[in-house]
Parts: C-alpha cells; structure tokens; sequence
C-alpha cells in the first residue's frame, strides 16, 4: 500500500489523479539467482545455482488512500522442469510514501534450486541433463529500506502512473538507509559438492551461508516527461556494516566486515489522463564475503502495468488534501 500526499506546489510538476477510482492489471515475474565465487579449480572458478520461476498476474483497485492488488502466478514454469526443477517463491511486501521520505520493507522465500552446469565436475550427468537439482536449497531475505529524496517533488507515488504522473522534469540526490537479514541455506547438507570441496577450508563445506547488516547508500534519482512518455529510475552506491554466520557440522561461526551495495530501479511509459501502460524494473544485489569465498544473492523483477482511471463525479469532486 502507498499512501499518497501531494501540496499544492506539487501541481507544478504532477497531475494527481488522487479522487479517481482506478482499475488495473499487472503482468511480470521475480527471479532470484545465486552464485558461490571460489577458486575451486584451475578451470572452475563460480558455481551458479538458479530457480525455476512462474510469472503472475495481478488485479489491483485504487482509490484515495486505499489501495488493493490481488496477485496470481500463472500455471507453468518458464524453464524445463527436468533442467531446473520446481521453485516454490513467497514475496510479502508494503511500501509507505510521506512527504522526502518513501519505505519499503519485502520478505522473501525461495525453495529449490538447480546447479547450473553441473556436469562440467558431475560425471553422472548428460549434456541432455546437465544441471544438478537440489530440492532442499532455498535462500531467504528481509529487507527495511527508506528513501530519503531532497527535492520535495520527486514522489515514487508518482513514479508508476497509477494515480499521478510527472508534467515535467524533476531531478535530486537521495541517500538510502538499509537493514537486511539474508542467507541461503541447505538444510544440514553442504551447498558446494563434496567434488569441489577443499579440505584446507572448511568453508567450502558450510551447509548455511547468512548476514546481518545495515548501511547507508547515497544516490541519484531523476524523472521526466516527453509528450505523454514518462520515463523514471535512480542509481545509488554504498555499503554496509555486516556481521556474518557460516554453519559447518551444525556449528556456526561468525565474523563482522563491510560490504559494498548498489540501488538500481528503472520505469516508464505512456500515460494520458485516462489510462496508463508502464513498465517497472528492481535490481538487488546481496553478497557475503569470507576471504576468497564470495556468496553473491541477485534479486530482480519486471513487470508490465496498465490500467485505467475513471473520471470524477464533477458534483462530488473535492480540492485535493495538501
């Protein structure tokens, strides 16, 4: 749910659609790959583990303060199932906008995943069937962000075209403060084969990889309108304090450092007074680092939105809260 609030010196920049019902549709899908970086060999330097996702399809109602969205995934994975398994996914997410400052917080679950490429160490494997399907890995995330945005009219309400779009261009500095709690786990079983284990680094047989941290990203957002055309996005870089956990052996140990973090998102597309078709991308990269071992967690979604938005009663229409 977000909760709108436009000023009046907002109308300079937005046309808000705040008293209009609108009725929408959104086609997209979540992916949420993985990587272990090690120099496992002379020839093997990263194993990449990915899911078998289904794309959804949502149903949404906005009007004024409240917003409603009923999301479904569609029947069918995108990928073969005998390449990459079945992935079951759990996303739960809210998102508040009031006045500079714009919270999201997400949790996310992920269950089963493929090694990619696995027969390059797997003999048992065919080029038919070359992946190495682990039902019992999933990762895990929670994420609290708040956005804090110097120019009072850069408003992420407005970024999507639900219930305002943009007049003209608006452009600032932001700084980002993030919490996050996330890890992959195996349940007891090591997540690198026993093939590529090194026996003089007991982590390359951890059967849980997770983190802690909370830091802070600056970045840069900017917005603008070309004809009925919005196209919208911003870019950030930072870091975080970070105390993370290996388990070997049901025995955790845990270690405090730094880790480096970006904050991309792109979205655009037409928009008139009576309709919107937008398309919205999110990019997220988690990593926990343990010397040379490096355990890197993307999260990416798209996702195409059009709606439309019925006009006001002229007898009932009321000057728009400040």
């Amino acid at each position: 749910m977000t909760t709108i609030v436009f000023s009046q010196d907002d109308s300079l920049f937005i046309d808000s659609f705040y008293g209009r019902r609108v009725v929408y549709s959104d086609f997209g899908f979540n992916n949420t790959p993985f990587s272990i970086k090690y120099p496992f060999s002379k020839d093997i330097g990263r194993i990449v583990y990915k899911s078998n996702f289904k794309p959804s399809i949502g149903i949404g109602f906005s009007y004024k303060w409240f917003s409603f969205r009923l999301g479904l995934p569609i029947f069918g994975y995108l990928r073969d199932k005998k390449l990459f398994g079945k992935t079951k996914q759990l996303n739960i997410g809210f998102d508040y906008t009031f006045k500079k400052v714009h919270v999201d917080f997400e949790f996310r679950s992920v269950q089963g995943y493929a090694m990619h490429n696995a027969i390059r160490w797997d003999s048992t494997l065919t080029p038919d069937e070359p992946n190495k399907i682990y039902p019992s890995i999933g990762i895990l995330n929670f994420s609290l962000n708040a956005w804090y945005f110097n120019d009072k009219h850069f408003k992420v309400s407005a970024l999507n075209g639900k219930r305002a779009h943009y007049t003209k261009k608006v452009h600032t500095w932001y700084v980002k403060g993030t919490l996050n709690v996330f890890g992959v786990d195996n349940n007891g079983n090591s997540l690198i084969p026993m093939v590529l284990q090194d026996s003089n680094n007991s982590k390359t047989a951890a059967s849980t990889l997770s983190a802690f941290d909370i830091g802070v990203i600056p970045g840069y957002a900017y917005v603008n309108k070309f004809k009925n055309w919005q196209y919208a996005g911003w870019l950030g870089f930072g870091g975080v304090i970070q105390s993370k956990f290996y388990t070997v052996d049901q025995t955790s140990i845990g270690y405090l450092g730094l880790a480096p973090r970006y904050d991309i998102r792109l979205m655009g597309g037409f928009s008139k007074p009576d309709y919107f078709i937008f398309f919205l991308t999110e990019f997220d990269n988690k990593s926990i680092r343990f010397n040379e071992l490096i355990y890197r967690q993307y999260y990416y979604s798209i996702k195409l939105v059009g709606g439309y938005r019925f006009k006001e009663n002229p007898l009932k229409r009321k000057k728009k809260k400040a």
